[in-house]
């Protein structure tokens, strides 16, 4: 299963907490992340991230085009409800497919 995380900066941590709680069945798993986030997981967890640029810079757009090519099974997003216009963007591309990205030649896996 391809998994997907993004974290806005205030919720770096809690994502690093939630990932270690559940890294036996993360490690299962492919894991998908923008940049720092990714990065983060990867320290404190020692899982493979596959990283995408930061989200400043490209990586929410790279996160959305893996969704739409029907790549992605779940995205877990922490998110600041304050900042409106990033979660207004994100949840543009939800609810995901129903097609299996196995079933896509165009995911990364």
């Amino acid at each position: 299963m391809n998994i997907g995380f993004i974290a806005h900066n205030s919720k770096k941590t809690l994502i690093e907490n939630f990932c270690l709680a559940y890294k036996y069945i993360l490690s299962k798993h492919n894991l998908y992340a923008t940049g720092t986030t990714g990065r983060r997981i990867e320290d404190v967890t020692n899982l493979k991230v596959y990283k995408f640029l930061p989200g400043s810079v490209g990586g929410d757009k790279q996160f959305i085009d893996m969704i739409e090519r029907n790549c992605m099974d779940m995205v877990i997003f922490f998110y600041n409800p304050f900042l409106l216009s990033h979660v207004a963007v994100m949840s543009t591309t939800f609810p995901l497919p129903q097609t299996s990205p196995r079933q896509n030649p165009l995911c990364l896996d």
